[in-house]
């Protein structure tokens, strides 16, 4: 799907960052550091505030941070004061992830992270899911994909509410393979 013009609200500007396609995709290729840019959507957090939170070393989660930090992905936000003196720094998403466009592997790590969000979710069964075969020819396949991203970038574009409930949507539309070998034969 194309990108979206839409940062969170009330994030900075995306800081300038050198032209690198390539460290880019290798700052998106984890699933950690896709889970902690999701946290930092509505909210800044620190680094110890994210560790809490996946359950990680606080010193394995800054390392990621700091990359999606030097990659703009993240932004750092004022320093403040944590417990007894301790200097602490939020950060929030950017939601410049968003605008990048798709890059060899990022798929499978869209999948990894999506599984291990799901997994956190103590009553799956009441939420909405659907898996549906299809066939389609080439212009009702680009109708879908059209309706879909039409309809999954008015969402993203709209400004969250902030007494809502966060929700993740994750979306694939993939050619069944399975299906499609009882057709060669």
């Amino acid at each position: 799907m194309p990108p979206s013009p839409s940062s969170p609200p009330d994030v900075p500007d995306v800081p300038a960052v050198s032209d690198d396609p390539d460290a880019d995709a290798r700052a998106l290729a984890s699933s950690l550091r896709l889970r902690i840019l999701r946290l930092c959507l509505d909210e800044s957090l620190t680094n110890r505030e994210i560790a809490r939170r996946l359950d990680r070393n606080p010193a394995t989660v800054l390392h990621h941070v700091r990359t999606l930090v030097d990659r703009g992905f993240l932004v750092a936000g004022p320093v403040r004061r944590g417990a007894r003196g301790s200097r602490e720094v939020p950060y929030r998403a950017t939601g410049r992830s968003w605008r990048m466009p798709p890059a060899p592997g990022r798929a499978r790590v869209l999948v990894d992270t999506f599984l291990q969000e799901v997994a956190l979710v103590p009553d799956l069964d009441s939420s909405p899911m659907v898996r549906l075969g299809l066939r389609l020819d080439r212009q009702a396949y680009a109708e879908l994909v059209r309706r879909v991203d039409a309809l999954v970038h008015e969402y993203a574009d709209r400004a969250p509410d902030p007494d809502g409930t966060p929700y993740s949507l994750f979306f694939s539309l993939h050619e069944d393979v399975q299906r499609r070998a009882s057709d060669d034969g």
